[in-house]
């Protein structure tokens, strides 16, 4: 009995050496990061300036790999799937790690038992924004156009799930609006689209936005947050425009596969926030409307959790049929 267990504590202990020994050695080679969405979208501009600089930390390329289709849920599947030995990372959103669950009768995967959260990246208001043509200029004068012309507006979006469709039917809700969803296979074929004038609107992350906005190609009118936004401090939120209680901040983080060791997880989160306090990423994330974040595992794990039950609330509230 004696020997049995002392045989079991020997390999226990050479197990743990062997992966002490490999967090150590961590990372040897690429490492790639699972965006769930087309390029030229909000997640996967956050993704590649925070992904260039964890390249140059960690000397290993990291590999941006867009995985789109199903609100996210195709790249999400990939990535949980994925052997967790730290080569495989995901950027994670709120559709896809707090919204999805409310969202659809099945899910490929689930947010809180497949994924190791490593750390928040960046919390990024939406904007609203319209096509010039539209004749408004305000929040005010949209509504009261869109209550007149029933039906007639049509908005943008990336599909149930994405942060365009919540956040508009959100606003169709609170505002007893008739605005028809135009659904796209990403955001930025989406604001293509609204540029061309094919579409009267849309709400996204102010990254995605704002260069066309500041070219004068699509008109600003509010952004979602709770408060008003540096990069856009011009515009009202939409509780400032009328819509009391009316918030919808996109967030991005970075997490794992189930199962990756504890002491890569912890290597990663140190450097995922290394990165974000350095100047050329904070700098750029902020000109793009972006907050840079930043949190421990435990505390995106429950931010998580926090999320996963507010927009079930808001979900059962717009009255979104799960696909």
């Amino acid at each position: 009995m004696k020997f049995a267990l002392g045989i079991l504590i020997a390999l226990f202990a050479a197990a743990l050496a062997v992966s002490d020994a490999a967090a150590q050695q961590y990372p040897s080679r690429p490492i790639r990061l699972i965006v769930p969405f087309t390029p030229g979208g909000t997640t996967d501009i956050v993704a590649r300036v925070v992904g260039n600089r964890l390249a140059e930390s960690l000397g290993v390329q990291v590999v941006i790999e867009n995985r789109p289709g199903a609100a996210g849920s195709i790249g999400a599947e990939v990535a949980a799937r994925s052997k967790p030995d730290g080569y495989t990372l995901f950027m994670g959103h709120i559709g896809t790690l707090a919204v999805n669950p409310a969202l659809y009768a099945k899910l490929p995967y689930d947010p809180l038992r497949d994924f190791a959260p490593i750390s928040m990246v960046t919390m990024v208001p939406s904007m609203l924004v319209v096509h010039p043509s539209l004749p408004v200029k305000s929040m005010k004068e949209l509504m009261a156009f869109a209550k007149s012309h029933p039906g007639a507006l049509t908005y943008g979006s990336t599909g149930a799930g994405g942060t365009p469709y919540l956040a508009v039917e959100y606003f169709k809700v609170i505002a007893k609006l008739d605005i028809v969803e135009v659904p796209y296979k990403g955001a930025a074929p989406m604001t293509t689209e609204l540029i061309s004038g094919e579409i009267s609107l849309t709400i996204t992350g102010i990254p995605a936005l704002l260069p066309h906005v500041k070219s004068g190609r699509l008109r600003a009118l509010a952004v979602s947050s709770a408060k008003r936004s540096a990069a856009v401090p011009e515009l009202p939120t939409m509780g400032e425009a009328g819509l009391r209680g009316y918030e919808a901040t996109a967030w991005y983080g970075i997490v794992a596969p189930a199962g990756t060791a504890r002491e890569i997880l912890v290597k990663l989160n140190a450097e995922v926030i290394s990165s974000l306090k350095h100047p050329d990423v904070g700098n750029r994330l902020k000109s793009e409307g972006a907050e840079p974040g930043g949190s421990t595992p435990n505390e995106f794990a429950a931010f998580i959790k926090t999320e996963t039950a507010r927009w079930a609330e808001v979900i059962k509230t717009t009255g979104v049929k799960q696909q």
